[in-house]
């Protein structure tokens, strides 16, 4: 009996011990509060000077500033419930082209296409990589990098400056004078290093015909789209302040619809895959019975009335 009690004590002071293993020391407490300290501190001289910053948090490092005020959050909640109207059509016009095609086969052939295979093939292996968590932290730094680059890249073609530039590990910002919704929020749909891999094989193309360059290209865009939409997926439920600087709401819906737009084109520019002009036309006509089917709706809601 008294042997029996002893195991539960044993357990409960081990649960303890655990709990006070998972609290920080006192020294990290007070380098944590220091470093709050100092983002408060550079947050107000930067906007004293007329500056703001676009940022990724991937570690509870950055301090909450970026809520907007209720009436414009309120009016992007709005805007973000009307724009879910486009997210569906522009969702169903990819899955349903086969209906404006008349042809079924449409995404069979698409799968048996040596583009789409490799393409395919880039993908698989880097969600393989992702899941295995190999070079974690080289990975991790390249995707932050991409991530800030991307941001730069947005603020001058937006007209702005950059007075400021840090990438770590724990995520990263831009300083800067000028930010907007594109700004903000372009990260989050446009693969940057696609895009490099796009611009090295043109660069390539210009002085070699390096053979079966075409496959390697859609190999390593399928890899590095992979990675960009995984550490995206990844990286959103990390309350980025991104995000919140234009409502979290507003901002996913936005996210997403630009993604599903930029698989589409993608899927456009593979040889023998989805048309620009059917795709296009395939949306308009959804958008059509969409909009018949609401005024039929608003029609007998009102008769009844």
């Amino acid at each position: 009996m008294s042997s029996r009690a002893r195991k539960p004590q044993r357990r409960r002071r081990s649960h303890g011990a655990a709990r006070r293993a998972q609290r920080p020391s006192l020294w990290e407490s007070i380098q944590g509060a220091n470093k709050r300290a100092h983002q408060r501190a550079n947050q107000r001289a930067w906007r004293r000077q007329g500056l703001t910053s676009v940022r990724a948090a991937i570690a509870d490092t950055y301090e909450d500033d970026f809520s907007l005020p209720t009436g414009q959050l309120i009016l992007r909640s709005i805007l973000a419930l009307l724009l879910l109207i486009p997210s569906a059509i522009s969702t169903l016009a990819l899955f349903t082209i086969t209906e404006h095609t008349g042809n079924n086969h449409f995404w069979m052939d698409i799968a048996r296409s040596r583009p789409f295979l490799f393409f395919a093939v880039g993908c698989f292996l880097m969600i393989g990589w992702f899941y295995s968590r190999l070079f974690t932290n080289f990975f991790l730094y390249l995707y932050v990098l991409g991530h800030e680059l991307t941001h730069v890249i947005f603020i001058y073609l937006c007209g702005g400056r950059v007075s400021g530039f840090q990438v770590t590990l724990d995520g990263g910002y831009v300083m800067t004078n000028k930010s907007n919704v594109l700004i903000a929020l372009s990260p989050y749909f446009v693969p940057f290093w696609s895009f490099i891999v796009l611009l090295i094989s043109g660069i390539l193309r210009l002085f070699w015909d390096i053979p079966y360059h075409d496959y390697a290209l859609y190999l390593a865009i399928g890899a590095t789209w992979t990675f960009h939409l995984a550490y995206t997926i990844w990286m959103i439920p990390r309350d980025q302040p991104d995000l919140k600087e234009n409502g979290t709401f507003f901002s996913l819906v936005i996210i997403y619809l630009a993604n599903v737009l930029l698989l589409a084109a993608m899927l456009c520019l593979v040889p023998g895959g989805l048309n620009f002009q059917s795709y296009a036309a395939h949306w308009i006509s959804l958008g059509s019975h969409l909009l018949d089917f609401s005024q039929g709706l608003l029609h007998h809601l009102s008769a009844k009335v």
